[in-house]
């Protein structure tokens, strides 16, 4: 099971409900869209997320941010 949850919710509210559920986040990153790119520490606690947070799931395909430069700076 993939520890990746996109949600419609703000970082802010996404760390709160971990907390809350004593889930680790391992990343997290602002979609273009809207909303928040959530990986959990382990696929457990993903599937917890999962569960509590059902109706902020968004699916299908989202616009992330680039993480990474194209090039070396070097």
């Amino acid at each position: 099971m993939s520890r990746t949850l996109l949600l419609s919710m703000t970082e802010r509210q996404a760390i709160a409900h971990c907390a809350e559920a004593k889930v680790g986040i391992s990343a997290l990153e602002t979609l273009h869209s809207g909303g928040v790119r959530l990986v959990c520490m382990s696929s457990h606690g993903a599937a917890t997320m999962r569960r509590t947070l059902k109706k902020h799931l968004i699916e299908g395909e989202v616009v992330r941010e680039r993480f990474r430069p194209r090039h070396t700076s070097w």
